[in-house]
């Protein structure tokens, strides 16, 4: 069993401006999460 996708939403997922925007979204969503020191690295001495 598939599940069919919308018409708009494929237009979405077609659409290089909206994927860049979305692109740069997550970069600094996950650059956030990154430099705020997401508790694996932080305050470690080596």
């Amino acid at each position: 069993m598939t599940q069919q996708i919308s018409k708009s939403e494929h237009s979405k997922m077609q659409n290089p401006i909206i994927q860049f925007f979305r692109f740069i979204y997550l970069s600094l969503k996950i650059l956030g999460i990154v430099a705020g020191g997401h508790g694996g690295t932080r305050n470690k001495k080596v």
